[in-house]
């Protein structure tokens, strides 16, 4: 028997309503797996989303999520990996690599922020782009401007120990926080500029060693540290003489401790190219202890360097109870805002969701 075209129409158009409704029905907002775990909340490096003022929105909806979910996913700490602006100091922008001036960069970066002071404690890592004029071709940042101990409250109560700047001045690019789990189970966050001086690394090893963390679980914080290849950077062609990449942090600091368990780092990426974003790592310290070493970057997905900033990509750390599990998911806040694209709000693959275990 012939159909009519109006038929076949009418058929396509039923197929489509229940393949969206069926998108609809698979999509479940993030939720602890365990009504006593707690989380942390990891956000990739932020310069594309702020080089261009299209994209804030995207990064204000990044923080707005965190700020929603904070009860929902018992959120403790909130780590960014560093390159917070795309250029520290640039006068006039070029309008291909950015369309804002340094100044109106941080603005937007702090502005994000914002949402989260006095609601939960936050650790921003300084990367190359936030020193110097473009990209660390000095010392010199406009971090300690906007990102003052003081400025989240939550974030001064934690605070433990500060570095010194180049300046000689004590500055939260290197400092050390402090977090006691719901299981009362003590952590030390340190913060270190991208690249670290010697000096810093040497600050490190004293905060390190202190008797009052020594049975803290220790947590890394840095910029540069892993490539795409799971391996130590041994060198970067910037023009700081000071400085130790991946593999001098690691020999000089992270593996002679006794209580280092976690580095996270950005810094890595390749357009449109999750794998050259990310990296995962194990080695153990000289205590024998497991260090899971982590680089999370999004920036060139959604385009490119030059796109949308990075999808809306972060990443969830559940810690369950037992004291040791820690379950990590790649979620896009930016995607689950509509029916639409909810169904791509969580990558899939296996690089970006696993679980890793603390000794």
């Amino acid at each position: 028997m012939k159909q009519s075209p109006g038929f076949f129409l009418l058929f396509i158009f039923c197929s489509l309503i229940f393949q969206f409704s069926n998108a609809q029905e698979n999509y479940s907002p993030p939720q602890l797996t365990h009504p006593d775990s707690w989380s942390i909340i990891l956000l990739p490096d932020t310069q594309t989303y702020v080089k261009f003022e299209r994209n804030h929105g995207i990064l204000e909806t990044m923080t707005s999520w965190i700020s929603e979910n904070i009860d929902p996913l018992n959120i403790k700490m909130v780590l960014c990996t560093g390159d917070l602006v795309e250029q520290n100091e640039l006068l006039v922008p070029d309008n291909k690599n950015g369309n804002l001036p340094s100044r109106d960069q941080w603005r937007a970066i702090s502005h994000a922020f914002e949402k989260l002071d006095g609601k939960v404690p936050y650790i921003l890592a300084a990367g190359n782009h936030d020193f110097g004029y473009k990209s660390v071709e000095n010392r010199k940042t406009n971090y300690s401007t906007y990102f003052p101990p003081h400025r989240n409250w939550l974030n001064a109560k934690a605070l433990r120990a500060a570095g010194k700047n180049i300046d000689h001045m004590p500055s939260v690019e290197n400092a050390a926080y402090e977090l006691v789990s719901p299981q009362n189970k003590k952590f030390l966050f340190l913060n270190l500029e991208f690249a670290p001086r010697d000096t810093i690394i040497q600050w490190a090893q004293g905060v390190l060693s202190e008797e009052r963390f020594k049975d803290h679980t220790a947590v890394v914080l840095t910029h540069s540290y892993l490539n795409a290849k799971n391996e130590h950077i041994e060198k970067e062609n910037y023009p700081i003489k000071d400085s130790n990449y991946g593999k001098a942090i690691w020999e000089k600091l992270v593996a002679p401790s006794n209580n280092v368990q976690l580095v996270f780092s950005g810094h890595i990426g390749g357009s449109n190219d999750f794998r050259a974003h990310t990296a995962h790592k194990i080695d153990r310290n000289a205590a024998g202890k497991k260090i899971n070493q982590i680089t999370f970057n999004a920036q060139a997905m959604g385009g490119g360097w030059h796109g949308n900033g990075g999808d809306g990509w972060l990443r969830i750390m559940e810690f369950l109870p037992d004291g040791k599990t820690v379950l990590i998911t790649t979620f896009s806040p930016h995607f689950a805002l509509s029916p639409s694209t909810q169904k791509m709000s969580y990558h899939k693959e296996d690089f970006n969701n696993f679980k890793i275990q603390l000794d």
